[in-house]
């Protein structure tokens, strides 16, 4: 059975509605990865006394996306045959789509994406830029007419062993190049499954938040299109640095997790809550 990673930050909120879905799945470990939580998060996830929920916490922010490289590490130093990603903030019912990711990985997926605009809609201005740099990157790789604008920035997905095995962690932390190492390794690419961006039922931010987080994804498809190329990687579109969130990405505590998973290291137990005989104890 396969593992499922929840990046949670603050998510008071929706985590026991995330959890309730996921528990239902046929899984056998549930990866949770808090980081920088000042709310009840850890606390909540806490009074579920399930075998499965291995937790990682760092009380400093890892920053957007890195939490799942986090997660996707740790499930590849327990040979698991499979990941599914879940954000934390996800409380809407979903759980039919997330079987059919993982029949996805069942049937030979090797990365398996959600499709999270299915129709066409009346979108905002900052939307449609996002969305056309998604397309452009998926044109470049020759995956447009199979995936569309999917990618694994936007809603659950799933990686295989295999994949966990050949992406990097650092691209797996800036999601649109984790098409782009598929591309490179020929892996099998699916859009497995769609779910309206309305019932993620996450919740809605302010608009400044909305800017940063575009940004960090055109400057992302940016950094795609250029890798893709055999280009110097950049960020920069014209005269303009897509950063965003980028800078918030501790790429640096990804690299010591990595390395203590493969050590053995104190570093990784000190981050570890494991339920044992119903306990929950640290490291």
């Amino acid at each position: 059975m396969y593992d499922v990673v929840i990046p949670a930050h603050n998510e008071e909120k929706s985590i026991l509605a995330v959890l309730a879905t996921v528990l239902r799945l046929p899984i056998q470990r549930i990866i949770l990865v808090l980081n920088g939580c000042t709310d009840r998060t850890l606390d909540l996830t806490r009074t579920i006394p399930d075998q499965r929920i291995h937790t990682i916490y760092f009380a400093e922010p890892l920053g957007i996306d890195v939490p799942r490289a986090i997660g996707a590490l740790y499930a590849r130093s327990t040979n698991s045959p499979g990941v599914l990603f879940v954000d934390g903030d996800i409380s809407g019912n979903v759980y039919a789509e997330l079987l059919d990711l993982l029949t996805a990985l069942d049937e030979g997926t090797d990365v398996a994406l959600t499709n999270c605009y299915p129709y066409i809609t009346n979108r905002a201005k900052l939307a449609k830029l996002v969305l056309r740099f998604r397309g452009n990157l998926n044109k470049e790789l020759g995956y447009f007419q199979t995936l569309g604008n999917a990618t694994p920035t936007h809603g659950p997905h799933a990686l295989s062993a295999k994949a966990l095995g050949l992406i990097t962690p650092e691209a797996i932390a800036i999601p649109p190049l984790t098409l782009v190492f598929a591309k490179r390794y020929n892996l099998n690419v699916k859009v497995a499954t769609s779910i309206r961006h309305q019932d993620l039922k996450s919740p809605r931010k302010h608009r400044c938040h909305a800017r940063l987080i575009a940004e960090t994804i055109i400057g992302d498809c940016v950094m795609g299109l250029t890798l893709a190329r055999d280009q110097e990687v950049t960020r920069s579109l014209e005269k303009h640095k897509m950063l965003g969130y980028h800078p918030d990405r501790r790429f640096d505590l990804l690299q010591l997790w990595a390395e203590s998973l493969n050590a053995s290291h104190s570093y990784c137990e000190k981050h570890l809550i494991i339920p044992r005989n119903s306990d929950w104890i640290s490291g």
